[in-house]
């Protein structure tokens, strides 16, 4: 096949300049990158011949090679991994197909400093490209395992590459850099310098499974003088004791499997022997990956059995409201031909999961302990997702609720747990308070919240979308019931003195009249009026009824499809306003009810907009609006 021109997708050109011209403090992430993609490439080999999809391939000296040529300023690292066929090195090499691209590279463009800017490389698969920052051209040969014809694949970054069928390329991958005159200037390295490249893979790929061999320099006749290097200890440090691995290390693991640049906010140890032996090294990472809540986001820990590599991200180690946890689980009894469908009926992956787990909350609880300012980091990067499993994990659920916090009225500043808030409550007070909303700012201004303010009662302010599901599946905490102060009747216990039974009585006579017309004249949009215990400055309020469902929960089910019947909201009316007595007052008062009307309209609808909702008619509602405030002038 005779050679082919290609251009790059608009992605991978645009990352591809972004690469080129930047300016990075760390140019030595490319070797971390490409020596990552080529342990890949042998941990698939690797499992292939282990499942008998490729019975033929030796896979007995897996390793990868770097090797220098100073005279025509080349590295090459060379791996005989599974290799790529020539379809695949156009999708995979010419094309960046996430859907995260786009926000991978305006993150790219903004990272605040350039320590940011170097780690964003090895997010989205695009570490291949680094290699751009320290050469002029870069030539891939590959030939996938299996097949017997390869495919070189050449571009100088410039918006287009070449690619063309070689009869003889050895098995797995091999890039050549064609590297760019050292300027040390703009921090680039000598990367033909052997103490550099001895350098760059100790700092970064020292617990690669896979001997990383440096090959001795060629000498005039092309000979090679000396024997190859490995430059790695290739020690799991999973399997090595706690006092023998430097926190550092831990977190090169870390980035090499999370691919993130920072470090993990906290690293988890877990060892079990006896009838069923693994260990696992998981960590917790210090920020959310912005497709956390996507459907295809990537989650799951790495699987080794027997420190073989077994699956990249194994679904089954961990609850989906735990898929921010990255690591490494290593079993010693598990078979090496494991499928995704086996791992899912079998019991000792259920007790690893149910181990990881408890092991995952009880760390995140001691957090909140011994290390608020990184509890903090971690709910608020991570909160909305662990509440997930108080809908989804029953098992769990008290553990869940242990390790979670939640904003209150008590503290503007601090979060609270239930069991603080419980510790707190008044003298007869019976339930747990607790308001939904967009943010605290909208929760506090609500009129809901004017009696448990005036009387000092502590509310539970929830911003999540999670928190309109879990609070009823929860239900309640150490016999105390979660109760919404937008649901149902109120009936506090206060600090003021409360009506008698006779005037509210009296009171419900006078008002029977207007509560009764109002009802019957809004009885398409609500289900009943009635006087409010919870309005102490507003005139009034809509509330969902005990067991109904909220508005933002209807449009959460309609959001994901399913149909849900609309509730009507129940208009509550505070009977100290002066604008309710008024407009009580006129209903007595006057036979013609048109304007009367119009008010009732209009009480209505800013009790709709107060809790955030819409006018059913907005344009009638800010004619009715102009019109009143036309009268006033």
């Amino acid at each position: 096949m005779p050679t082919e021109t290609f251009e790059f997708q608009v992605e991978a050109r645009q990352l591809l300049q972004l690469m080129i011209h930047s300016v990075y403090s760390n140019k030595d992430v490319f070797l971390r990158e490409l020596v990552s993609n080529a342990s890949d490439a042998l941990d698939k080999l690797r499992l292939a011949a282990l499942r008998d999809d490729l019975p033929d391939v030796d896979v007995s000296d897996l390793h990868i090679e770097l090797e220098v040529d100073k005279e025509a300023r080349t590295l090459t690292v060379r791996d005989n991994g599974i290799g790529m066929s020539y379809d695949e090195v156009t999708r995979l090499i010419g094309t960046i197909a996430n859907s995260g691209t786009a926000k991978f590279l305006q993150e790219l463009r903004e990272a605040e400093d350039a320590a940011g800017a170097d780690g964003l490389i090895g997010q989205f698969g695009v570490g291949f490209y680094s290699g751009f920052m320290v050469a002029d051209e870069v030539t891939l040969v590959t030939r996938r395992a299996g097949e017997t014809q390869g495919t070189r694949w050449t571009s100088r970054g410039e918006g287009t590459y070449t690619l063309e069928t070689v009869d003889e390329a050895p098995q797995g991958t091999s890039v050549t850099l064609h590297l760019k005159p050292a300027d040390s200037e703009n921090q680039l390295h000598d990367y033909t310098s052997t103490w550099k490249i001895r350098e760059i893979v100790k700092r970064y790929s020292d617990f690669i499974t896979w001997p990383v061999r440096l090959l001795p320099e060629r000498g005039e006749d092309g000979a090679e003088s000396g024997e190859a290097e490995t430059l790695n200890s290739m020690k799991a440090l999973w399997a090595r004791p706690r006092d023998e691995v430097s926190d550092d290390e831990y977190h090169e693991l870390y980035k090499h499997i999370a691919h993130d640049w920072r470090e993990p906010l906290e690293t988890i140890r877990l060892q079990a022997e006896g009838t069923f032996e693994y260990q696992a090294l998981l960590f917790v990472p210090a920020h959310a990956p912005h497709d956390l809540f996507t459907q295809g986001y990537q989650r799951g820990v790495q699987l080794y059995v027997k420190r073989v590599f077994i699956m990249d991200d194994c679904e089954e180690l961990l609850p989906p409201y735990l898929r921010f946890v990255k690591g490494v689980v290593d079993a010693q009894d598990l078979s090496l031909n494991v499928s995704r469908e086996i791992l899912q009926q079998d019991r000792h992956i259920r007790m690893i999961q149910r181990r990881l787990t408890k092991k995952v909350l009880a760390t995140v609880k001691d957090l909140r302990t011994s290390a608020p300012e990184r509890y903090a980091t971690f709910w608020r990067e991570f909160g909305p997702v662990l509440k997930e499993g108080l809908v989804t994990d029953s098992e769990n659920r008290d553990a869940i609720l242990a390790a979670s916090s939640f904003a209150s009225t008590h503290d503007a500043e601090e979060s609270t747990t239930l069991q603080a808030y419980v510790e707190r409550m008044k003298d007869g007070q019976k339930d747990i308070w607790y308001m939904t909303g967009e943010s605290r700012r909208a929760i506090e201004d609500s009129p809901h919240m004017e009696a448990f303010r005036a009387k000092g009662v502590e509310v539970l302010l929830l911003t999540d979308a999670v928190d309109e599901v879990w609070v009823d599946a929860v239900g309640e905490y150490e016999g105390k019931a979660l109760r919404s102060v937008a649901k149902g009747e109120i009936d506090l216990e206060g600090d003021r003195e409360e009506k008698s039974d006779t005037e509210k009585e009296q009171q419900g006579e006078e008002y029977a009249g207007l509560l009764g017309w109002m009802s019957e004249h809004l009885s398409e949009d609500v289900k009943e009026v009635r006087l409010s215990s919870r309005l102490t400055v507003s005139p009034a309020c809509v509330v969902s009824d005990a067991n109904e469902l909220t508005p933002a929960l209807e449009n959460m089910y309609r959001a994901m499809g399913q149909e849900v019947p609309h509730a009507k909201r129940i208009l509550e009316l505070n009977p100290e306003h002066q604008l309710v007595k008024s407009l009580n007052r006129a209903y007595t008062e006057q036979q013609d009810r048109t304007e009367l009307t119009e008010t009732a309209d209009l009480l209505h609808a800013l009790a709709v907009l107060a809790e955030g909702g819409r006018p059913k008619e907005p344009a009638r509602f800010v004619k009715l609006v102009a019109d009143r405030l036309e009268r006033t002038l």
